[in-house]
Order: C-alpha cells, then sequence, then structure tokens
C-alpha cells in the first residue's frame, strides 16, 4: 500500500486561519519557492512544516533507516525562523526550510560519526556548510546515515551500510541498494523526510544515490562549497553538494552554502563574477538552441539504453541538437585515480583527525578499533584503511605523477570533447537499476558515468529520466570548470520536459 504523502496541515499549527485551497500541503511536489508563497501568506509557519517532516520521519523512516539523529533543537530553530518572517528580518529563500545533513560534516550540536562507532563525539564546531545553512535561515533536522566511512574502508563494501546506522533502504524497492555513500541523503529526500539534503561525492557518491533514488543531486564545482568540518576523503576530488527532489530548490541551496572560506583555500579560487543566485538563472527554454553530447556508454543495461534514448528524444524535441560523444581517457584516469586517493586519505584524515577532540587521532587507531569492535566488520573488512596506513606521502613522485595525470586527463576529457563538437554539456546515464542488497558480494556496479567530472572537479547534476520497472534511472550532465548555472539550467529544463520523477511505494521486493 502507497504510503500518503499529502499532509492535512490545520489551523493549530499555522498563523491566522487556513484558507480552503491550502488545507492540505503536498510534501513530495512542493518546491522551495512554494513553500515559501505559503509562509509568506500566512498560510504555513516553519514550525508547521517542520513538524510534518518529523513526523514523515517518525511515519516512515523505520522502512529506509535514513535518518541517525535528529536534531533537538529544530523546532526551536524553526520557530526562530517564523519569528524572522513575521518581523520582516528573513535570511533569503531557504528561511524556515528543513535540511537533513549526511553525517560526515561537523555539527557541534550533534554527534558527527562518519557512520564509524569509534567517532562518537560532538565536534568542536559546525561545518563551514551548516554555518551558511544557519545564516540562510534553515532548519537543520538532523543527520543521515551513509556508507561508513563515504565507501572508502573496503573493496568489498555495500553502500548505505555503515556500523552506526546500518543497511538504509532504497524506498523504491526495499531490499535494493541506495547506492553510493550519500545513501541516506538520497533515500531520505525520495522518501520526503526533509526538503533538502546534503551529500558529499569523491567520485559518484551525490549523483549515484540520486539516480538510484529518483532524485536531483548537484556536485559542484570543486572549490565552490567549502570542506571544511566535512570529513575528508581527498582534498582533491570532495566536494558537499545538494539533494532535492527538485532542480530549483537544489539551485537555491548551492546560492546558500557556496562561499569563499579561509580554511579551505579551494574555495579562494571562486571567480568573482561566479552567480550568487542559481535559481534567477533557470530558463524553462534552456535546452532550445543547446548542443549537448551524449555519451550513452551503451550496451551495459538495455533498461539504460532505452531511458538515454527517451531522454534523446526529450532533449531533441525541446529544440537541443544532440550529438553522440565517446570520452577518451577513460582508462587511463581510472588506472591512476585510486592510488592516488588511497595516499590522500591518509593525508587528510590525520589532518580532519587532528583538529577532531577525544581521537583517535589515526589510521592505526582506527584500524585497531575495527578489530576489536563487535559490529564494525561484521559485514566487510578494512582492505582500503590497511591498503591507505602504508601508503606512500602525497609528496612521493608516483603518487604525484598518478594525481597529475588523473586530473588532467579528466579535465581533457571534457574539455577536449566540448570543444571539438562545441558543445554546452555531455549528457549520460547516471546509473543502472539498483541491485540487491548483498553482504556476500558487495556492491554490484554495472555504469556510471561520474568519474569524468568526479576527478577533474567540475560540476554534474543527475535529473530523474525514467524507470527500470519500479527502479528509477537518472541522466547526468556535466560541463566545464565553474559551469554550475549552466548544468543546473539544463537540468531543470530537461526535468521539466521529461516530468519523469515519480514518489516511491516502498515495495518489499520484486522478482
Amino acid at each position: 500500500m502507497r504510503l500518503p504523502l499529502v499532509l492535512l496541515v490545520t489551523a493549530a499549527l499555522v498563523a491566522g486561519p487556513v484558507p480552503a485551497s491550502a488545507s492540505s500541503l503536498d510534501l513530495d511536489n512542493a518546491t522551495i519557492p512554494e513553500l515559501q508563497r505559503q509562509m509568506d501568506r500566512g498560510r504555513l509557519t516553519s514550525v508547521a512544516l517542520t513538524k510534518a517532516y518529523l513526523g514523515r520521519i517518525k511515519a516512515v523512516d523505520g522502512k529506509i533507516r535514513s535518518v541517525v539523529a535528529v536534531n533537538e533543537r529544530a523546532l526551536a530553530e524553526a520557530a526562530a525562523s517564523d519569528v524572522r518572517r513575521r518581523t520582516g528580518r528573513e535570511r533569503g529563500p531557504l528561511d524556515g526550510i528543513p535540511v537533513l545533513l549526511k553525517d560526515n560534516v561537523d555539527t557541534r550540536a550533534m554527534p558527527t560519526t562518519a557512520g564509524s562507532r569509534a567517532l562518537r563525539s560532538k565536534p568542536a564546531a559546525d561545518a563551514h556548510l551548516v554555518r551558511q545553512l544557519y545564516r540562510g535561515g534553515a532548519v537543520i533536522l538532523g543527520k543521515l546515515n551513509l556508507s561508513e566511512w563515504a565507501n572508502f574502508r573496503s573493496t568489498r563494501s555495500t553502500s548505505g551500510w555503515s556500523g552506526v546506522g546500518g543497511q538504509t533502504n532504497n524506498p523504491f524497492v526495499l531490499d535494493r541498494n541506495p547506492c553510493g555513500s550519500s545513501s541516506g541523503s538520497g533515500a531520505a529526500i525520495a522518501a520526503s523526510l526533509a526538503q533538502v539534503a546534503i551529500g558529499t561525492e569523491t567520485d559518484g557518491s551525490i549523483v549515484c544515490p540520486s539516480g538510484a533514488n529518483g532524485i536531483v543531486g548537484h556536485k559542484p564545482t570543486l572549490g565552490l562549497v567549502s570542506r571544511s568540518g566535512v570529513v575528508p576523503i581527498s582534498a582533491e576530488q570532495d566536494t558537499a553538494g545538494p539533494m532535492t527532489r527538485h532542480v530549483v530548490d537544489s539551485a537555491i541551496t548551492l546560492s546558500v552554502i557556496q562561499g569563499r572560506d579561509p580554511a579551505d583555500s579551494a574555495t579562494g579560487t571562486i571567480p568573482a563574477g561566479q552567480p550568487r543566485d542559481y535559481a534567477a538563472l533557470l530558463k524553462p527554454d534552456a535546452l532550445r538552441g543547446a548542443r549537448i553530447g551524449v555519451w550513452r556508454l551503451a550496451g551495459a543495461d538495455a533498461d539504460v539504453d532505452r531511458v538515454v534514448a527517451a531522454a534523446v528524444r526529450t532533449l531533441r524535441a525541446q529544440g537541443a541538437t544532440v550529438v553522440d560523444v565517446e570520452l577518451p581517457y577513460q582508462n587511463e584516469i581510472g588506472e591512476n585515480e585510486f592510488p592516488a586517493l588511497i595516499a590522500e586519505f591518509k593525508r587528510d584524515l590525520h589532518a580532519y583527525l587532528a583538529a577532531r577532540p577525544g581521537g583517535p587521532n589515526t589510521l592505526d587507531e582506527l584500524i585497531a578499533f575495527n578489530r576489536q569492535d563487535p559490529v564494525e566488520l561484521s559485514k566487510f573488512g578494512q582492505e582500503i584503511f590497511e591498503q591507505a596506513a602504508v601508503a606512500p606521502p602525497t609528496t612521493d613522485p608516483t603518487v604525484v605523477r598518478q594525481r597529475t595525470t588523473a586530473t588532467t586527463l579528466a579535465r581533457r576529457s571534457i574539455d577536449e570533447t566540448l570543444a571539438a563538437h562545441k558543445l554546452d554539456a555531455i549528457m549520460a546515464p547516471t546509473n543502472s537499476p539498483a541491485w540487491k542488497t548483498n553482504y556476500a558480494t558487495g556492491d554490484a556496479f554495472v555504469l556510471g558515468s561520474s568519474s569524468p567530472a568526479a576527478v577533474s572537479g567540475y560540476p554534474n547534476i543527475s535529473v530523474p529520466a525514467g524507470f527500470a520497472g519500479p527502479l528509477p534511472i537518472g541522466v547526468s550532465f556535466f560541463a566545464g570548470r565553474w559551469s554550475d548555472a549552466k548544468v543546473l539550467a539544463l537540468g531543470a529544463a530537461f526535468e521539466r520536459a521529461a516530468d519523469a520523477r515519480q514518489a516511491p511505494k516502498f515495495i518489499p521486493t520484486i522478482g
């Protein structure tokens, strides 16, 4: 039976009487601009909206297990937003909007665990992006499960599992996997447990769970959003970004969380002319006259091929010129990316742990903790940890060559393809249909298109495009450095034309 997504909002929860036209709120379909209009007109309050999402978490999250902690101050934060609104001191379009955070984003009010039972203390300070959210008036609802250590502990890991949160399930089919390390973020947004979630990506961990859970996920250009206060894998590829049900909501959220941070030198490279309001640049006809390269990754999955073919028809119907492309250098990128990440992980994790109160302080201490803990190694091992513990420093000539090769070729793969065909962006399938969660075999990836944008540090957005039975399939749009406004606009125009997103039905299993 499909769980209802329509919440009745009573007069007891809003300021003043509720007009008949606003007597119900569809959480699944509501966008941030629509919610802001309701609140501006006195038909809704942030407290009512926050209570609605907290009630939704209580009613639904037992099926998907995505939320690991609820912020005890959420209703107080919502009430403060309502006071600001009544006194004309709103902080912007995110004011009063409930947001969930992946549990590798530091919050001083709640523990930040990265999914590990070894990290149970509260950080000393909020991450920079959390401070940006608060400056924008957002309500922090709580923390979300993730693939432990952002899926960088074992070569045979299962996405969505952590020692802290257990297994997060895909809300479309509960025994299917939610994909990627931002698995809780993807599942929670698909199930309408918040208006916005924050995910993080090193390679695929925003876009893959967005595709597999039928939502929108935007991986920003590296350096656009500060990583200070985010548990790292590699400063060369890590970034945080918004995950939402609608592109406009991702555009609004990115506008709030982006910005320079003295603690993250990458943000010092943000161009002076980078947009401050991405939502204002979303145009319904953004595809008209655009040239889109399509990297089909054909032949790996028949359902993906069908969805991509339908997406191409949508692009053409909206006035875009479509050019089939193949991105070069992919084998060389893959051969060099992982060994570079191993060395960078040790460097960056040690730096993070050194600033984190209460220990542990090193990879060796984490490895020893896991060996003694009854839960941590119960599903899979810690081979990546063990490799990283003995990895050479990032100044080693081989590591320098590997990183330089991976990043340079990833950038060339996009830049040269865009230039050769005079393209505005490249579209590719985000994911294959979600696989059945299986601890014996681990993740069963069939295809993904995240690596060129991830390794290059370029922006990438995944948008719902279709289904394989009840399982969502997304397509990704990516382009050159700092072109976040462009890919958001193209993604929004495709979203509007394709109209492919559906709410999950929490099906227990399929054949």
